[in-house]
């Protein structure tokens, strides 16, 4: 197995690192302070919409599509590094490069699922920056971990469907520049077969009774930089038929198909966040004195950073494996991994965070750092895209499966 990054991944990995320097560490205060002085905090800053234009000015875009056509054409394997980059400053970085979620998954949908139409009208915009979008799945009555108990009904009418429920978490949909939802409901509930009940259909945010209700808190945080993760309720919404994305009965399929490169898409992020911490920490522990002896001359705090750092090493390797697999045997071949992935990834970032904000004692659960921050985002990944013990109890049935 090699495990050297080909030339093109080198090339675009100096190239980011680089733009990371120069433009999005500095801007991470600079976006904080120009929120403050917005008419709404879920208004844009000016300085992302100058980091977008920095990065498309040097190619540093669209970096997850792995269709040439719509994208930069890496393959996972290649990509694996650069998500790893930008999870570095999670609420900036994705973002500048046009790679952040929810809009990465509905463009992928779009590009796979979605007719002429459809592309024209919505991933275009998408793929351009101009737009942001949202993903209506996950909803307050039901376990959404199991994406067959949505209760949203998507009813024919004549040439239109009408859309009535209720979702929230819908994460994107509180940034004014959101246009469009993808609203998975169900179009036949009482099929036979429970994984062809549902469909996706995409709602114009604009839709007389579509009301986007209220922000979603996440461990007290409402998430500006992401555009929030709102309740939203359909109310009778009326689309045209011609909004269904592929076919009736499909919508469940098309989730499996969006979840997975989002999976790892958020691990890759992840490892970031973890390299992050460990950053901090290890600056923290030289910079900072206690019972008159710095932080790194502490025994625990040795143990802490090996820790850390043997663990973000053991995590990437399994990553790189998972997405060199989606690329050689498809999602499909790589389903327990992307699985493995997702349980082991989320949780041990998790401790490596809380660590660094145990180092940083009160500063570590305040405003001065990004610990409390990444702290919130990592541990929500516990419960995003498939809590881990629904992973967990699918990758165990695949084990047992030999031996029975």
């Amino acid at each position: 197995m090699d495990f050297a990054f080909d030339a093109r991944t080198e090339e675009l990995r100096a190239q980011l690192l680089a733009f990371m320097d120069e433009f999005v560490y500095p801007a991470e205060a600079v976006a904080e302070e120009q929120r403050a002085a917005l008419a709404s905090p879920w208004d844009t800053p000016a300085v992302v919409e100058e980091l977008k234009a920095e990065a498309r000015r040097q190619g540093l875009w669209n970096l997850f599509l792995p269709d040439a056509e719509y994208g930069a054409g890496l393959t996972n394997l290649q990509y694996a590094p650069l998500a790893e980059i930008t999870g570095r400053s999670p609420h900036l970085a994705p973002t500048a490069l046009n790679c952040a979620a929810p809009d990465t998954g509905n463009m992928e949908v779009l590009a796979q699922f979605g007719d002429d139409a459809q592309k024209k009208q919505w991933l275009e915009p998408l793929l351009a920056g101009e737009i942001r979008s949202a993903f209506a799945m996950t909803e307050p009555e039901v376990a959404s971990s199991d994406a067959t108990n949505i209760t949203t009904r998507i009813e024919r009418d004549g040439d239109d469907y009408v859309i009535t429920g209720r979702k929230w978490y819908i994460s994107g949909a509180m940034n004014p520049d959101c246009r469009i939802f993808i609203v998975m409901g169900k179009t036949d509930p009482d099929g036979t077969d429970i994984r062809r009940q549902q469909s996706m259909v995409l709602v114009p945010r604009d839709t007389p009774g579509v009301t986007v209700k209220r922000a979603m808190k996440v461990f007290g945080y409402e998430d500006h930089s992401h555009g929030g993760h709102a309740e939203v309720f359909f109310d009778h919404a009326r689309v045209p038929v011609s909004n269904l994305v592929g076919e009736e009965g499909g919508g469940f399929a098309i989730a499996q198909a969006r979840l997975g490169p989002g999976r790892i898409h958020h691990c890759m992020r992840l490892i970031g966040m973890a390299e992050r911490a460990i950053e901090l920490m290890c600056r923290r522990a030289v910079s900072r004195t206690a019972f008159g002896k710095a932080l790194a001359q502490q025994g625990v705090v040795h143990n802490w950073i090996a820790d850390a750092r043997v663990t973000v090493e053991q995590l990437r390797l399994l990553v790189l494996k998972t997405a060199w697999l989606m690329d050689t045997v498809g999602n499909r071949g790589a389903h327990a991994e992307i699985q493995a992935i997702k349980i082991a990834t989320p949780r041990a970032v998790v401790d490596i965070i809380d660590r660094a904000i145990q180092l940083h004692g009160a500063g570590g659960v305040s405003q001065d750092f990004p610990l409390a921050d990444l702290y919130a985002g990592a541990r929500t990944l516990m419960i995003a895209d498939g809590p881990d013990e629904v992973h967990q109890r699918s990758l165990a049935r695949r084990e047992l499966k030999k031996y029975l």
